[in-house]
């Protein structure tokens, strides 16, 4: 079980750092989430803020294109207008020459008021129609010219706003540049201030020195007397320092030598003892075994006996008188092969008791480095260990004993009554030895051998370090010898000897005490089996054999009756087995019980990381829904400025149908020549590749950069979506460790229960 747990322990140990790697990995992730994303933002801002410069440029240049070629349409309208009304005059003017003239060649007077007339007809109603299609067109430029000045208005005032936040920026970059001059000073001058300042402390320290200088050289011949002296004095000092580390470093090795010498000399006892041990330990196994071969015969014997006595009666009083003589007879070979057993095992505990304190005797003579203390007291510990196993199972061979008294061969009745009330006795003492078992492992539960063993060697290996810094450092003092900090450094190292003996000293306490209570647990169970076996000696010896059934009153089993016949009041059956059952109970919920399972603190640990990737597989998904959102937004928008775009260009293309349709357009193009026809639809329709090419430029561009954002957002959601399958293996791989540990430890403690 203890395997098992360190085990457990291992594999707990490796779980809580596979859990903290994950940890910083899930926070490695998130900084690099963030980071990323930041960078996105940062880089869709700069990419709107370029987008939107370069749509205010194209969209100032496109009005003020588009104005320009209004201006000049108009131009050219007005001017074919006047052309056309100039035109028509001149016809009228011709008409009415001509008909001028045929009046004055003799035409009557009627006739000619009736031209007048007419003329004057014809002159007011053309004049009119001009009229009117003059205001609308004045109208037209009047609300055209309004739209050019409005526009004119936003731009100058986006202008203005562009210059007051340039001039604030500027003013705002003169301010700190003002600042940082005058820090700039500021530094200079505290900098000035200060060398003038050290070069006054140069100037009087030097005049200093040069008075130190004088006064030096009057006493240069007393401190150079004084130093030859002090130097005399340390040299000497330092060789009785070297001559005092050879002698202890000669003590040392003679010590050594002397430590080797006594190791060598005690492993040949070491052996001895063991081999001794061993031996003793096969004697006791050969007598035990020589015991139960006694028993077993002297059982067959009695059982041979009993039916030789039923199958021949006792004819006459003499044979009577022989079969008793021979039954005492072989009760009496009975105790004495008994007592004999008994005195050879007293023999030979005596034996192993003086052989150990012969040997405590040497041990306290030898000289005791830490080492063979630490060897020792393990071996000690063992021995006993040994000890108190063979006396354990002394104890368990003299429970499967039983007490079989010596009764008469008529008495059938009485030997059942017997065998019930021994049976209930050996149940007793059973639950006895159980609930003391429970007990010892309570009280003995403090006593960590394999702990004390590794505290043991951990000062041990303290003290080697120790020693061995302790000769590295005399080997440097005897190379320079003129070291002085050995001494601090020696000093140190008997400080700390000084705290590894006390240390140590402590150790062997603490080992003595638990010693101490290990061995008052033994005697109290030695004490108990005492108990038990003067019981079962007064209960076969007692004269409640002799046939007589004794009832019992209710309430009291059969040891309770035994104790208080035998006049022992101060025993309550009842209550011991009431305090051996709580006690049972107590260790089985102990054994049982959720905290020797799993600690809580690492169930709860494990639950928390469970939830924590929870949690993380939602944000993943979260944020994996959010990047499709965002993919969907920006097709929409793709869509609606490849829209709004398209509707522009449509709205170009009817201006450039309604002014190329419109009657002045019709005019001019009858004025212009069948060349200049050519080359405007040429021009136009240079100008309509132009702006389209321009604008599969601009889809396409947009497009890229679109496609390669969408092709970051599914590689960021690909690697998001094998972070989520990573985390649910992780999630499964730590539920199944979980499981196993579980179904380990109620194993483990079904088996144990």
């Amino acid at each position: 079980l203890r395997a098992a747990n360190e085990e457990l322990r291992a594999k707990l140990t490796d779980i809580q750092i596979e859990l903290q790697q994950e940890k910083s990995k899930v926070s490695r992730v998130e900084r690099e989430k963030n980071q990323e994303l930041r960078q996105v933002r940062e880089h869709e801002q700069h990419k709107s803020a370029v987008l939107l410069t370069e749509l205010k440029t194209k969209l100032h240049e496109e009005k003020t294109k588009e104005l320009q070629a209004v201006r000049e349409v108009l131009l050219r309208q007005h001017e074919a207008e006047l052309l056309r009304v100039i035109k028509i005059k001149d016809n009228e003017n011709q008409r009415l020459q001509a008909l001028l003239h045929a009046l004055r060649d003799g035409a009557p007077d009627k006739v000619k008021t009736v031209l007048l007339s007419e003329a004057k007809e014809e002159a007011k109603k053309g004049f009119e129609v001009e009229k009117i299609k003059m205001q609308q067109e004045i109208s037209e430029l009047k609300g055209a010219k309004r739209q050019v000045e409005e526009a004119l208005t936003i731009v100058i005032q986006a202008d203005k706003i562009k210059a007051a936040e340039i001039r604030s920026v500027y003013h705002l970059h003169q301010e700190e540049i003002s600042r940082i001059k005058k820090e700039c000073e500021r530094g200079s001058r505290r900098l000035m201030e200060e060398i003038k300042f050290k070069d006054r402390a140069v100037f009087v320290l030097e005049r200093e020195l040069g008075v130190q200088a004088g006064h030096e050289q009057q006493l240069d011949e007393k401190d150079a007397r004084r130093f030859q002296l002090k130097i005399a004095e340390l040299s000497a000092i330092i060789r009785k320092l070297e001559d005092r580390n050879a002698l202890l470093s000669e003590e040392r090795k003679e010590l050594l030598k002397r430590l080797r010498e006594a190791e060598s000399q005690y492993k040949p006892l070491l052996d001895k003892n063991k081999r001794l041990t061993r031996k003793n330990e096969d004697l006791s196994h050969t007598l035990r075994r020589m015991e139960n071969k006694l028993k077993f015969v002297t059982q067959e014997n009695i059982e041979m006996r009993q039916r030789a006595g039923i199958i021949r009666r006792p004819s006459s009083l003499n044979d009577l008188d022989q079969s008793q003589d021979e039954r005492e007879v072989d009760f009496l070979k009975l105790q004495i092969t008994l007592e004999t057993a008994g005195y050879v095992k007293s023999v030979l505990e005596r034996d192993k008791l003086l052989r150990f304190r012969k040997q405590r005797k040497k041990m306290a003579k030898l000289p005791k480095p830490v080492v063979v203390e630490t060897f020792f007291g393990y071996d000690e510990e063992a021995s006993l260990e040994s000890d108190g196993s063979s006396v354990s199972y002394q104890t368990d061979r003299t429970d499967q004993t039983p007490c079989t008294p010596d009764d008469d061969l008529d008495e059938g009745v009485a030997k059942e009554e017997t065998e019930l009330r021994f049976r209930q006795l050996t149940m007793e003492y059973q639950a006895l030895q159980r609930a003391y078992a429970l007990l010892q492992e309570q009280v003995g539960g403090t006593l960590d051998a394999e702990r004390e063993v590794k505290t043991r060697e951990q000062l041990q290996a303290e003290v080697q370090r120790a020693q061995t810094r302790i000769e590295d450092l005399e080997q440097t003092l005897a190379e320079q010898g003129q070291d002085m900090k050995w001494i601090e450094e020696k000093q140190a190292l008997y400080r700390r000897n000084q705290e590894l003996v006390e240390k140590i000293k402590q150790m062997e306490t603490e080992e003595g005490r638990l010693r101490h209570e290990v061995q008052d647990a033994r005697d109290q169970n030695e004490l108990l089996e005492f108990r038990i076996l003067e019981l079962e000696e007064r209960e076969r010896k007692s004269p409640a054999i002799n046939l007589h059934h004794t009832p019992f009153a209710e309430g009291k089993s059969p040891l309770q009756a035994y104790c208080e016949a035998e006049g022992v009041t101060d025993i309550l059956v009842a209550e011991l087995m009431k305090q051996l059952d709580i006690l049972g109970d107590n260790a089985v919920s102990v054994c049982r019980s959720p905290d020797l399972c799993m600690p809580p603190h690492w169930l709860q640990q494990i639950e928390e990381t469970e939830s924590a990737l929870h949690r993380k597989m939602v944000d993943l998904e979260s944020e994996k829904e959010l990047f499709s959102k965002q993919k969907g937004y920006l097709d929409e928008e793709l869509d609606y400025r490849k829209q709004s775009l398209d509707q522009h260009i449509l709205e170009l293309e009817a201006m450039l149908y309604d002014a190329l349709q419109q009657e002045a357009g019709a005019k001019v193009a009858e004025i212009l020549s069948q060349e200049e026809r050519e080359k405007l639809k040429v021009a136009v329709e240079q100008w309509k590749r132009q702006v389209m090419s321009e604008l599969r430029e601009r889809d396409a561009q947009i497009l890229r950069e679109r496609m390669e954002l969408l092709q970051l957002a599914q590689q960021r959601i690909k690697e998001l979506e094998e972070r989520i399958e990573g985390q649910k293996r992780q999630i499964k791989e730590l539920e199944e460790k979980f499981l196993f540990l579980f179904l380990f430890f109620s194993l483990a403690f079904i088996l144990w229960s």
